[in-house]
């Protein structure tokens, strides 16, 4: 009777055992090796590898690619600091010959684009590439810091020499904020820039669908001189 039993619970963890390994099991797609879970990313300059795994960890940084377009990031965000709580981030993913595309409302830019650096059944190498997004919007950043460094390249000495002027375009409508500036730089090309960031920044807004909050900026009531700087007092 102890023999019987011996082999029936013998018979019941080989059962249990294959159950997890089969569940353990990496199925690979052959007609689209990037179709499954990569984790254990390991970063060299640009260039990130993954190894494919049986399924998204729990604690680890990971993505995966499903034959039906869905993306998956499990991420612990940007902050990084421990103890680190890990979710998942889902998106829609198609290619391009070796570019991988991945559109996520929960980025900025919303669409991010990823190279094929190499493709096997167990390793992907993908390097980050710039969006059409991403590069228009750096092209966004550079006409604001035009204006930006001309409004501060005087110091800030008698307030009664500065003004201010409502800069950008929210996606919901009206300004980003007011910018202080000096009466003795030059005026007029200064407004003519701050008037092209802002018209170019409504057109970005509108082709790529940001959106924003739709609280109104106050405008400032007067502007005071510290430590050389302009201070906005509203």
């Amino acid at each position: 009777m102890t023999s019987i039993k011996y082999i029936f619970l013998i018979t019941i963890g080989f059962l249990l055992l294959s159950s997890c390994e089969k569940n353990d099991e990496i199925s690979i797609d052959s007609e689209n090796l990037l179709i499954g879970y990569w984790a254990n990313a390991a970063y060299d300059n640009e260039e990130t590898t993954f190894s494919r795994v049986a399924a998204l960890p729990d604690n680890d940084y990971a993505i995966a690619f499903e034959n039906t377009k869905k993306f998956t990031e499990r991420t612990s965000g940007f902050c990084g600091t421990p103890p680190l709580s890990y979710f998942n981030v889902e998106g829609i993913w198609e290619t391009e010959n070796s570019l991988i595309k991945i559109e996520n409302p929960h980025y900025f830019p919303t669409y991010l684009s990823w190279r094929i650096v190499s493709l096997t059944e167990d390793k992907l190498t993908i390097k980050r590439e710039l969006s059409q997004q991403e590069t228009e919007h750096r092209a966004l950043m550079s006409l604001f810091n035009e204006f930006y460094e001309l409004a501060y390249s005087a110091s800030c000495v008698d307030a009664a020499n500065w003004d201010y002027v409502g800069y950008g375009s929210k996606a919901c409508g009206g300004f980003q904020g007011y910018i202080a500036y000096s009466k003795n730089i030059d005026v007029a090309l200064f407004l003519e820039k701050v008037k092209a960031y802002s018209e170019e920044e409504n057109e970005f807004n509108i082709k790529w669908g940001v959106t924003s909050t739709c609280d109104v900026i106050p405008e400032p009531k007067s502007i005071e001189c510290k430590n050389g700087f302009p201070v906005l007092i509203y």
